[in-house]
């Protein structure tokens, strides 16, 4: 079971990676005025991001989570952007609310997973990473409330 939420995590950044490519090429010739808000998250949050936090430990030698730990931040990641997608496309923020509560909980269990970490510049630049996505959650929460509200 050790280190199977992180390949599945691992694939599925990749997998979102690529969704947010596919996203992208129809975005513009289907009018969808969403479609490079949804591109970027895809690819940047949901991918890149979900990439980095599932290679954590061998990025960083650190020691693994324990496996109900690896799967609470998947859960909580994968459903974290699930709600902000759905809520951010149906203009409703309490949905997006909820979907950030979930991100600001798996950067924490991706946070404590840099513990005891053997490489420190790498730790310091992917605790950099996680401190800007941190940041970015409560941005995007009010740029959410802030949209819904016009629409």
């Amino acid at each position: 079971m050790n280190g199977v939420p992180e390949r599945v995590g691992y694939a599925a950044g990749v997998g979102f990676i690529v969704l947010g490519g596919l996203v992208a090429a129809v975005a513009g010739p289907l009018h969808f005025d969403r479609g490079s808000w949804l591109a970027a998250y895809l690819v940047l949050v949901c991918g890149v991001a979900q990439c980095a936090i599932s290679n954590q430990r061998l990025t960083l030698g650190a020691a693994p989570l324990r496996p109900a730990q690896q799967w609470m931040l998947f859960g909580s990641w994968n459903i974290g952007n699930a709600l902000v997608v759905a809520g951010a496309l149906a203009a409703i923020p309490v949905i997006t609310d909820a979907g950030g509560l979930l991100l600001v909980a798996g950067l924490v269990l991706a946070g404590a997973g840099t513990r005891h970490a053997q490489r420190p510049i790498a730790v310091a630049l992917l605790r950099a990473f996680y401190l800007v996505l941190a940041v970015s959650i409560p941005v995007g929460l009010v740029l959410s409330h802030l949209r819904a509200g016009h629409t």
